[in-house]
C-alpha cells in the first residue's frame, strides 16, 4: 500500500479509514481493461496503476508533488483474514532496490508457500517493521535493533515500511514476482518477465497478449452483448493458472519441488464447476492448454499419497471441497476429442481415483451400488455424480482396449438408477438397508442427501444415459412435464434460505442456473419429442443470467464455468455430456459469429434476424448441406465453414425427431437396455 505522511501499520476499519493505511477512492477515477488497472487514491492524492506478466505484478505510484512517499508492506492481510492464517514470514532486505522473501498459511490451500521478490525503481531510504504477535524466543537475535533497517526480518503478523525520496522524482515502480518453489526462482521470473522493461511497456505487452488471447472470436452484436461475450471470455482464461517458474520449476501435491518436463504445470481445479463446461471450452479453442491440465492432473494424482486426481486443488494442497471425482471427466472428454492420447497413463489414473475406499462413500458404493444416507450426506447426488464419472472411465477403457475394466465400469454407470424412486419419478436417498428416506420433500435444497441443489435439479443428473433417466422419471411425457415444471415453477424462499449458494437471483423458476449441477438440464429436451424448448429456454436464461451490470452474473462464475456456459449456448451448441465427441444444439444468440479454430480453420456461426422473437430454428445448413441431428460433434466443429441458422417466431415441431437425430444415450431406456 503506498501512502504519504504518518505511517499506519494497520489497515484500518472500512467505515473509519482514517485510523489506517486504506484510503477512500471513487469510481469515477477508476479504469479497467484486460491487463491494466489505474485508480486515484483519494486520502494520499497518490495514482496508482496496475499491470501484470504471468508471474509478476507490475505496480506504479505517482506520489504528489513536493511530498516523500512510503509503502506498506503487510505480510499479515489476506482477503480471508482471520486470525491464525499466517503461519510464517520472512523478509529480506537484499539491497535498496530488492526485496525478498516468503509467507506460509493455512487456509483453504492447507500449507501454501508463496515466494517473493520484490523490486523497487527507486532506493529505499530507510525502513523497519512491527511484528504484532510477541515470538516466544527470539534466540540471540535480540543483541539487534531489529526493528529498524535491520536487513533480515522474521515474525507470524509482520508488517513493514518503506520510506522513498519522492519529493522530486514522484514515480516509483515496484515489480512484485511469485514463485512457490523458492526466492531464486521468484528472482527468476522477476528477471526473465520484467528485466529491463518499464511499466508501459509491460502494461503494452498485456494489452496486446490480452488482445490476442480475445481475438479468437469475431462478433456481431449490440454493444451490451459484445462486453458481455468478451468478458465472459475473458473469464473463462483466468483459471486454472499456471503454477510454475520460469525453469519448469514447480512445488507439488507431495510439496517437494518438481520439474516440469514437455508441459505446463498449471494450479486451481474448482473440477465440480469446471468439468461441465471450462475444461470442453478449453479443449476447443485452447487444446494444448487443456492437455497440459490434464497432464497437471495425472501428475497430481502421481505425488498423492491417496493415488487420487485432484477433486479441488489449488497452490500444491488438495481442499477436497465439493462431490465427486469429475478429473475423470476431464481426462476422458480431452481423449474423446483427440487432445490427449496417453490414454493407459490417464486410465490408470482414473481407476486408481475411483477406487480410494474412504473417500465420501466409495466403498460402500462399489458395495452396495449407491451411497447410503447415513453414511453421507450427499448420498443421493454422490451416486449420481459418481455413476456419471464411472461412465467416463468405461469410455477410455474402451479406446485403451481393456474390455474387462470397460464392463465394469458400464455397471458403475448405470448405478445411478439406484437412487431413483419409481413412485415419485425423482431421485431419493436411500439408507444401507436399502429403504429410501421416508420424510423427504424434492423441493428442499438442503437435508435431503443433494450437495448445493434439490432433488427436482440433481435428479436430471444423467448426462450420460438420458434415455435410460427419462424412463425412470415416468417416460417421455412426464419427463416433459417435469422440464416444464421446473423453469415455471415458483421456489418459495423457504427451500433455499438457508443455502449460501443459491439465491433468488440464480433462479429461474425452480432452475438453479447460479449453481452447475443444472447447466445441462435446458438441453434435454433435445432426447424428446419437444427439442425446440430448449431454444426458447437457453434464450431466455441467456437474457436474464448474463448481463452487462455490475450485479450482471446470476451467480458465483467459479472459475470460468459459468462464463464457458454463456460461450457454448451463445455460439448455439453445449457439451451436455462430456466424454462424448458431441455438442447438443440449441440456436444460436447473436446473428453472426467466427470462431478461430485451433487448426486453423474459421467457423463461421449466421443467424440473420435472430431475436428474443426470432429465437427458433427453422433449418440449419451446414456448407450448404441441410441438418436435422439435435447433436453436432468435435470433428464437424473443427472442420469450420458456415453453418446457417434460419430462424423464427414459431418453432419448428418436425425438426430432430428420428431417432438418428437424437444425442447419445448410454442405453435405449431401462426396458430396452
Amino acid at each position: 500500500m503506498p501512502a504519504v505522511g504518518e505511517v499506519k501499520l494497520n489497515p484500518g476499519r472500512a467505515d473509519h479509514p482514517g485510523e489506517g493505511y486504506r484510503s477512500r477512492f471513487t469510481h469515477a477515477t477508476e479504469k479497467a481493461t484486460p491487463g491494466y488497472y489505474e485508480v486515484m487514491l483519494d486520502d494520499y492524492g497518490i495514482k496508482a496503476q496496475l499491470t501484470a506478466t504471468q508471474r509478476v505484478g507490475v505496480h506504479k505510484y505517482t506520489f504528489p508533488k513536493g511530498k516523500n512517499g512510503h509503502l506498506i508492506l503487510d505480510l499479515v492481510h489476506g482477503i480471508y483474514n482471520y486470525d491464525g492464517k499466517v503461519l510464517w514470514t520472512n523478509l529480506r532486505v537484499e539491497n535498496d532496490t530488492l526485496l525478498t522473501g516468503y509467507r506460509i498459511t493455512n487456509g483453504w490451500a492447507r500449507t501454501n508457500y508463496t515466494y517473493f521478490a520484490i523490486s523497487l525503481s527507486r532506493p529505499i531510504k530507510e525502513y523497519g517493521y512491527k511484528d504484532k504477535e510477541k515470538v516466544l524466543y527470539n534466540g540471540f537475535w535480540r543483541r539487534f535493533n531489529m526493528e529498524r533497517n535491520f536487513p533480515e526480518i522474521s515474525g507470524r503478523k509482520v508488517v513493514a515500511y518503506f520510506h522513498f525520496d519522492t519529493a522530486e522524482e514522484s514515480e516509483l515502480e515496484v515489480k512484485v514476482a511469485l514463485s512457490a518453489v523458492s526466492t531464486e526462482g521468484a528472482i527468476k521470473n522477476l528477471r526473465a518477465e520484467t528485466g529491463g522493461k518499464s511499466f508501459d511497456e509491460l502494461a503494452e505487452a498485456a494489452r496486446n497478449d490480452w488482445n490476442s488471447e480475445l481475438d479468437h472470436f469475431e462478433i456481431a452484436g449490440t454493444p451490451d452483448q459484445k462486453a458481455m461475450f468478451y468478458t465472459s471470455l475473458y473469464h473463462t482464461m483466468i483459471n486454472p493458472s499456471v503454477y510454475m517458474d520460469v525453469d519448469g520449476a514447480y512445488r507439488g501435491l507431495d510439496h517437494n519441488i518438481h520439474q516440469a518436463k514437455g508441459f505446463t504445470n498449471y494450479t486451481i481445479f474448482s473440477l465440480w464447476d469446471t468439468y461441465r463446461a471450462e475444461h470442453p471450452f478449453l479443449n476447443l479453442i485452447k487444446p494444448e492448454r487443456n492437455a497440459d491440465m490434464v497432464q497437471s492432473m495425472i501428475k497430481h494424482e502421481q505425488q498423492s499419497v491417496h493415488g487420487m486426481l485432484p477433486v479441488w486443488s489449488l497452490m500444491g494442497n488438495e481442499n477436497w471441497c465439493m462431490s465427486g471425482y469429475h478429473a475423470v471427466s476431464v481426462l476422458a472428454d480431452a481423449i474423446a476429442k483427440g487432445v490427449v492420447t496417453n490414454t493407459d497413463e490417464a486410465l490408470k489414473a482414473m481407476v486408481s481415483t475411483s477406487t480410494v475406499p474412504y473417500y465420501e462413500g466409495v466403498a460402500d458404493y462399489m458395495k452396495l451400488g449407491y451411497v447410503p444416507l447415513d453414511k453421507s450426506g450427499t448420498a443421493a447426488s454422490s451416486t449420481l455424480e459418481y455413476a456419471y464419472d464411472d461412465w467416463t472411465i468405461y469410455q477410455t477403457a474402451l479406446k485403451a482396449g481393456q474390455t474387462d475394466v470397460a464392463e465394469a465400469y458400464r455397471k458403475r454407470a448405470l448405478n445411478y438408477r439406484n437412487v431413483y424412486d419409481t413412485s415419485i419419478g425423482f431421485a431419493r436417498p436411500r439408507y444401507s438397508d436399502g429403504t429410501f428416506k421416508k420424510e423427504f420433500d424434492v423441493l428442499q435444497t438442503y437435508g435431503e442427501g443433494f450437495i448445493e441443489g434439490n432433488s427436482w435439479n440433481f435428479s436430471f443428473h444423467v448426462p450420460h444415459d438420458v434415455l435410460g433417466m427419462i424412463d425412470l422419471m415416468g417416460g417421455e411425457k412426464t419427463f416433459i412435464k417435469k422440464l416444464d415444471e421446473l423453469f415455471t415453477m415458483h421456489l418459495p424462499e423457504k427451500y433455499y434460505e438457508h443455502n449460501e449458494d443459491i439465491t433468488e437471483e440464480c433462479l429461474v423458476g425452480g432452475y438453479v442456473h447460479g449453481n452447475e449441477p443444472s447447466h445441462h438440464v435446458p438441453y434435454l429436451y433435445a432426447w424428446t419429442s419437444q427439442p425446440w424448448k430448449t431454444q426458447y429456454w437457453v434464450r431466455h436464461i441467456l437474457n436474464r443470467m448474463y448481463r452487462n451490470d455490475i450485479n450482471g452474473l446470476g451467480g458465483n462464475d467459479d472459475c470460468g464455468q459459468m462464463s464457458a456456459w454463456y460461450l457454448f449456448s451463445v455460439m448455439g451448441f453445449y457439451p451436455v455430456c462430456p466424454g462424448t465427441d458431441q455438442y447438443v444444439l440449441g440456436a444460436p444468440y447473436l446473428p453472426s459469429l467466427k470462431l478461430k479454430l485451433p487448426n486453423g480453420n474459421t467457423l463461421e456461426i449466421k443467424a440473420p434476424g435472430v431475436s428474443d422473437q426470432k429465437c427458433y430454428v427453422q433449418s440449419l445448413t451446414l456448407n450448404g448441406k441441410p441438418y436435422d441431428k439435435m447433436y453436432v460433434t468435435h470433428d464437424t466443429i473443427l472442420k469450420g465453414g458456415v453453418w446457417e441458422f434460419k430462424m423464427s417466431s414459431s418453432p419448428n415441431k418436425r425438426r430432430g425427431l428420428t431417432n438418428e437425430a437424437k444425442p447419445y444415450s448410454l442405453t435405449k431406456g431401462i426396458l430396452n437396455k
